[in-house]
């Protein structure tokens, strides 16, 4: 079983975690996440409108692989960011219309769930 599979089961079922659940899962500290996003450009949360910090699920999995790598493995900063960069594809950026449109149709699947 894959890393991120085992990571998964962990998860809480939703979109969107702030820096403070992130952390709680996790189990480091926010200043920890912080320093980490700085360092693995992987790592892309997306800002509020207020300027909070909300991770994806893809990240929430990315940060507990990189813990798993740096505490469990002892890998260095640069061997896990080699470590991932060798097994992530590069990732092509989201055009803004098409992550819109992603939001438009689970805001729908949740109105339809509401109704």
């Amino acid at each position: 079983m894959h890393n991120t599979e085992l990571y998964q089961k962990k998860l809480p079922d939703k979109l969107y975690f702030k820096i403070g659940e992130v952390g709680e899962i996790a189990g480091i500290p926010t200043y920890v996440l912080r320093f980490w996003e700085s360092e693995f450009t992987k790592i892309k949360p997306k800002r509020t409108s207020s300027g909070q910090r909300v991770y994806n699920k893809n990240d929430v999995e990315l940060i507990l692989e990189i813990k798993h790598l740096l505490y469990d493995k002892k890998y260095t900063i640069q061997g896990a960011k080699q470590h991932i960069k060798s097994r992530l594809p590069e990732e092509k950026e989201i055009p803004s219309t098409d992550l819109l449109n992603d939001i438009r149709l689970q805001l729908m699947k949740i109105r339809d769930i509401l109704s």
